[in-house]
């Protein structure tokens, strides 16, 4: 897989190497607010916290290009002596659920949150979910229900978080739900948090290019069926906490490479095959666990580069779901 020369591989190595150069020689420890977001992410991440002893749960953009920040208290599952084990998670409204760019809910609103457990030791799971509607949905309840499990640990003066996600849609239709690796290394220089991550979904019978084309699709004559392809997705991400404010600037890009055509149930987790999506925003916590968020979301998918995925990839109006957009959040953590 190449990417304008530069190989899918070269790309990951110099995302990847960039968080901890910055981490290693700012000589600091990671602290609470060198929390990037993925929403992202992507598929489904897991964000490291201060501490490898517990991560938090957030749909970052190694994921999704928006989602629910990460919470930044968690509680003790025993309020009494220091335990082992530690919970934390998150409740999201938000105006849109972008997956890399591309709408999940034709355009309109979600309903998101989030829970993980996770062990001193640096294990932990989680789960995450969100409502539906339009492109990747499969019938049945409409929902995205993803699994996680994974380990983070300090590597330097940053963390390294690697873990599987399995994304789940309850009852839905056969053949949709698949897995993830993921690995995200972070690292702070100063106020500036830095984030790059790599995931990758190997050959899946859910990620297969089963229809050609849109009316294909819709015709549910599948050209090649029981196919099955993977996908990578590789990011980076930045926060810059502004002083001793309220305030954080973010922002984010992705690359997808995966299934150019439509897969079994006429979706594809990479529409076009292979695109960048990114997006710059800004959080505001007025309070202790509440969270505003604003992001300008946008990806080099255009309508032309779509017109094979019709009539799928729109809106019930027939708008495009991989266009410029602003989606607000308001969420609450623990």
């Amino acid at each position: 897989m190449a990417l304008r020369g530069l190989s899918a591989a070269t790309l990951a190595y110099c995302l990847c190497s960039a968080p901890m150069a910055f981490a290693q020689q700012s000589g600091v420890a990671a602290s609470e607010h060198e929390q990037a977001e993925d929403a992202s992410d992507d598929a489904f991440a897991l964000e490291p916290s201060a501490s490898p002893a517990s991560p938090v749960l957030s749909p970052l953009s190694g994921t999704r290009a928006i989602a629910p920040v990460p919470a930044t208290a968690s509680r003790a599952a025993d309020d009494g002596a220091a335990s082992a084990i530690t919970i934390s998670g998150s409740a999201t409204l938000t105006s849109d659920y972008r997956f890399r760019g591309v709408s999940q809910t034709d355009e309109g609103m979600a309903v998101q949150g989030g829970i993980t457990i996770s062990h001193e030791s640096g294990f932990y799971v989680g789960t995450w979910g969100s409502n539906l509607a339009g492109w990747g949905t499969f019938g049945g309840t409409n929902m995205e229900l993803d699994l996680i499990a994974g380990y983070a640990f300090p590597v330097g003066a940053g963390t390294l978080d690697t873990g599987v996600v399995w994304f789940m849609y309850p009852s839905g239709a056969d053949t949709t739900d698949f897995a993830e690796l993921y690995a995200r290394l972070s690292g702070d220089v100063g106020p500036l948090s830095l984030t790059a991550g790599i995931a990758y979904a190997p050959k899946q019978e859910a990620l297969g290019k089963v229809f050609l084309t849109g009316a294909a699709a819709a015709a549910g004559l599948p050209d090649n069926p029981g196919d099955k392809e993977d996908n990578l997705y590789l990011s980076g991400d930045a926060v810059y906490a502004v002083g001793d404010s309220p305030v954080s600037l973010k922002a984010h890009l992705g690359y997808s490479d995966g299934n150019s055509g439509l897969g079994p149930n006429g979706t594809s987790i990479a529409p076009t095959g292979t695109y960048f999506d990114w997006s710059l925003g800004v959080d505001v916590a007025p309070i202790e666990g509440l969270t505003l968020s604003a992001s300008y979301i946008d990806t080099d998918i255009s309508a032309g580069d779509g017109a094979y995925l019709l009539p799928n990839f729109a809106t019930l109006a027939g708008g495009e779901i991989a266009d410029a957009t602003i989606v607000f959040s308001v969420t609450a953590s623990f």
